[in-house]
């Protein structure tokens, strides 16, 4: 028997009773023991000499919280696993646009509010604020869809 094999009867370590009793702490904290059985089933962990001890303390418990077994969630109709909304509903795309828009309105305000009001000659400076950015902007969307477009499964192995 090599040193990586498992077998029942070999002498349990001390990571492996820490492993175990990490195990009864997730359960207990899933209400799947009270506190009682818990506090029974530590002490049995640190007095296991075995392996086969320590897995007759949880044999009784799932390997993995049964909530991780959910079905998967259901598709809404006339929707392909492969295609995807479009890229200006995600929010990595949809947020900095708001922002962009925001800011540009805003600096349209203060800049029709100065010319309505004579303080201000007129120029339409709010244009330096949204054009470039506004370039930036379209590229970067373009590079998103991009990625996005290539990442979507074509069917094809």
């Amino acid at each position: 028997m090599t040193v990586s094999e498992f077998s029942p009867e070999t002498r349990a370590s001390d990571a492996d009773r820490d492993r175990v009793a990490r195990r009864l702490q997730e359960h207990f904290a899933q209400g799947r023991l009270d506190s009682d059985d818990f506090n029974e089933r530590l002490t049995r962990v640190y007095r296991a000499r075995t392996g086969a001890e320590l897995e007759r303390i949880t044999e009784d418990l799932p390997e993995r919280d049964l909530a991780d077994l959910r079905p998967a969630p259901r598709r809404p109709a006339g929707r392909s696993p492969g295609r995807r909304r479009g890229v200006l509903r995600e929010p990595i795309v949809q947020i900095p646009w708001l922002i962009w828009g925001g800011v540009n309105t805003l600096c349209f305000t203060i800049w029709l509010i100065t010319v309505v009001t004579g303080a201000h000659g007129g120029y339409p400076w709010w244009i330096w604020v949204m054009a470039p950015w506004g370039i930036v902007m379209l590229f970067a969307t373009i590079g998103i869809a991009a990625v996005r477009r290539s990442d979507v499964p074509d069917g094809r192995d």
